[in-house]
């Protein structure tokens, strides 16, 4: 079939002396027409089950992301200008692309929806692409919108993600859990300054930051400023943003100190003012700190890690018994449907790189793959939707398939 624009597939183009070359070779075409076959596979199972296949555009609006999918991610999207002046992106992952489609369709978020998708996401990688993280990589998942029973809506689709790597031809693989609601659950009935409460839920994202500031926190310290903030807390303690912007502006420009990277005049000082008021709070208790990273601690096979959840809450006399019920109601509910949850694990630090997760959190791995290779992962994100300016809470619950990681693990297991 002759090219009809140059460079319109990579199948078919020309070399520099006019001739037509084929660098698709007989492999990597044998093995981008298994992956095909595989996504495709994939979305019949989906749709057998109930959910309408979409296709969400592949470039989005990089405010929706930058905003939403968390520091790690955001780090490593591609994110460019068109020429009307438009930050753009290339999405990073389909969930938040689906659900804007979700609004687009149901502006007042009011009605039950289930939708599939297959198609590509974009990230780099800061090691460099691999077979296991590529640069461009495809996903096939399911959403679900609007489903008032949350437990029986978790099960649905992570049965969905079981079944699609079984359907697969994978039949050794390994279920890891955690639930971000739990972790709030806690953090709410721990008695605490509310400043040190909604820090910890921003800084639960950031593991390194998370742990240096509760650690901190726990010896009776304060936060020690830096250079900047040093020279600026006085003048900036308690002032408005606007006149704080225009402190840190003249300081900035008196130092010949240069605004570097994706941080706005804005953010330095929203950041600067935060740092500053972090020196006028009460330092956290010790024991509090102590509860926290006693939790965090907890890795174990699902029911074991209620029991230690319970104990730590009971030791330090907490109630979060309807967290904990909720648990293990969804665990109950898999076990029901014949999930063996012998080898799974849940993990309290688990779900920390998408900071839209709110709920339940889960990946599924194989042998032969670390914890950064999951070959499907997905959990609840019942804030995301009013962050995208949903009128109202949508519960809202999703799973994504990396098809070449499930597709080389199947091609492992059968070798």
């Amino acid at each position: 079939m002759p090219c009809r624009r140059p460079n319109s597939s990579p199948a078919c183009a020309r070399s520099s002396t006019g001739t037509r070359r084929n660098p698709m070779t007989a492999e990597s075409a044998k093995a981008f027409e298994a992956l095909e076959g595989q996504a495709r596979d994939l979305v019949a199972l989906f749709g057998e089950a109930g959910y309408e296949f979409v296709a969400p555009a592949i470039i989005q609006p990089a405010g929706v992301f930058l905003d939403q999918i968390g520091e790690q991610i955001r780090a490593r999207s591609y994110v460019f200008t068109d020429l009307a002046g438009e930050e753009l992106c290339l999405r990073p992952d389909l969930t938040v692309p689906v659900s804007r489609l979700y609004l687009e369709r149901h502006p007042q978020a009011d009605a039950e929806a289930r939708y599939c998708y297959n198609g590509p996401a974009f990230r780099f990688q800061p090691l460099g692409p691999s077979v296991m993280h590529p640069r461009e990589f495809r996903q096939a998942g399911v959403e679900c919108f609007g489903a008032p029973d949350k437990a029986a809506a978790d099960v649905e689709v992570l049965l969905l993600a079981v079944q699609a790597v079984r359907s697969a031809g994978l039949s050794d693989y390994r279920i890891g859990f955690g639930d971000i609601a739990l972790f709030y659950a806690l953090i709410d009935a721990l008695d605490l300054p509310e400043r040190w409460r909604l820090k910890l839920r921003h800084y639960f994202w950031r593991p390194p930051s998370f742990h240096a500031l509760v650690d901190q926190l726990a010896k009776g310290t304060r936060i020690e400023p830096d250079r900047i903030l040093t020279a600026l807390g006085e003048k900036i303690a308690g002032k408005s943003q606007e006149e704080a912007e225009d402190i840190v502006s003249g300081y900035l420009e008196a130092e010949g100190i240069p605004l570097a990277g994706n941080r706005t005049l804005r953010e330095i000082a929203t950041r600067l003012l935060d740092r500053a008021a972090d020196l006028l709070a009460d330092t956290l208790p010790r024991e509090v700190a102590t509860v926290i990273e006693y939790y965090l601690g907890v890795s174990a096979p699902p029911r074991e890690a209620v029991d230690k959840i319970a104990m730590i809450a009971r030791g330090a006399g907490l109630d979060i018994d309807e967290a904990l019920s909720t648990v293990v109601s969804r665990f109950d509910l898999l076990e029901q449907q014949g999930v063996d949850l012998t080898n799974a694990t849940f993990a309290t630090e688990f779900g920390r790189k998408l900071e839209y997760y709110s709920g339940l959190v889960f990946q599924i791995g194989a042998p032969g793959m670390d914890e950064t290779e999951p070959v499907a992962g997905g959990g609840r994100y019942d804030n995301l939707l009013t962050a995208l300016g949903a009128p109202t809470p949508v519960p809202a619950v999703g799973t994504a398939i990396h098809t070449e990681r499930l597709l080389a693990a199947v091609g492992r297991a059968s070798s």
